[in-house]
């Protein structure tokens, strides 16, 4: 018996093991809408035999965007265009799927990472961005214009109108992003918010326009649907976010009708040095999850199965989240189960791939050998 393929429950999302892919930016839409990359790589990924399948971050707005080419959720066109995706997968996999919304706030209007990722200004052909105060990310990038209440409003009502899109695309679940520096995150951090009205200063000051979008998602969804938030723990900065602050928040975002928290860490600062090792931010998954008792995910450097095993088994959080371990291998949950000696589901067109050496691997496959 395997702890890493026991079924679990994210509030009222049940997943057939605890695996779950991811968020990854794939930088491949066009005006915000999925194309046939997005095609290709999601339709892959439901076919690996992980439990959950979440989306790249998914802009509510187009000034939210990272970059020019993200994938968005703030129009007719965008809901359109990932529901052809969607019903692709389907036809073909029984796994559920959550999209992540965001917004990038002072991080946005930046050239695909292939490219360089630098910050592109609104005379190169970018745009103005928008933070909780005009502090820009990193010397020499644009300086956010800092959020009035009427711009707060405005994007509260992006992520309630995009959650809206989501449900009504017959998706399972959705992840607000408040971690790796962008606007939740932002908001959060004493490194972005410099604010001194009641969104800043106080920790209860500086989690409240987070909280707000939390609360208003969270009325506009259906009880059959999970809500989580993504967060960085800690922002690998002298007098940044931190483990403390973040247990603080995930009591609130529990007590706020949150199923889930997903704790990765960094990205509010080009000055941030992060000890980067295995497992490196499961540590702070357990102290929330063992403080709060909120169900956590744990992401970053999970790349093996035995180690994966231990993470669960050892109640440190309750799925893995995998990102380039899942990328390089797209099979990587079936060769986790062949390691744990454990099945895992497959697809019948991919049945006569088992290996005569694990005859179990996809249960009883008899069918599929004429």
């Amino acid at each position: 018996m395997s702890h890493l393929f026991s079924p679990y429950a994210l509030g009222p999302l049940r997943v057939k093991n605890r695996i779950a892919v991811a968020p990854m930016c794939q930088y491949s839409a066009d005006n915000g809408d999925a194309t046939d990359w997005h095609m290709m790589h999601l339709g892959q990924l439901a076919l690996s035999g992980a439990g959950l399948l979440m989306t790249e971050a998914t802009a509510v707005t187009p000034e939210g965007r990272i970059s020019a080419a993200d994938l968005g959720l703030w129009s007719s066109a965008n809901e359109a265009a990932l529901a052809r995706v969607v019903r692709a997968i389907r036809r073909h996999s029984s796994m559920p799927l959550m999209v992540q919304l965001a917004h990038a706030g002072r991080k946005a209007s930046s050239k695909v990472p292939w490219e360089g990722g630098a910050c592109v200004p609104p005379a190169a052909g970018g745009w103005q961005t928008l933070a909780p105060s005009a502090l820009s990310h990193a010397p020499g990038e644009t300086v956010p214009l800092a959020l009035d209440g009427a711009g707060m409003l405005r994007i509260k009502d992006a992520f309630v109108a995009a959650a809206r899109r989501v449900r009504a695309l017959g998706i399972e679940g959705i992840e607000l992003h408040a971690a790796h520096g962008y606007l939740l995150h932002q908001f959060l951090s004493p490194i972005a918010n410099a604010r001194t009205d009641e969104y800043g200063g106080s920790l209860e000051n500086r989690m409240r326009f987070p909280l707000e979008v939390l609360a208003a998602v969270r009325a506009a969804l259906p009880s059959p649907m999970a809500l989580g938030v993504r967060i960085s723990a800690t922002d690998w900065v002298d007098g940044g976010w931190d483990i403390e602050q973040s247990v603080r928040f995930a009591e609130e975002v529990k007590r706020g009708g949150a199923d889930f928290i997903h704790v990765s860490s960094g990205g509010i600062s080009p000055l941030q040095k992060i000890p980067v090792g295995p497992g490196y931010q499961v540590r702070f998954a357990a102290r929330i999850k063992r403080e709060t008792g909120l169900p956590t995910i744990s992401v970053g450097l999970i790349t093996e199965a035995e180690q994966a095993e231990a993470i669960i088994a050892a109640g440190e959080s309750d799925m893995v989240a995998l990102a380039r371990a899942i990328l390089f291998d797209p099979r990587w949950p079936w060769h986790a189960a062949v390691k744990l000696g454990v099945q895992v589901e497959a697809p019948p067109q991919y049945w006569r791939s088992q290996p005569r050496e694990y005859p179990t691997l996809f249960g009883d496959t008899s069918l599929g050998q004429r």
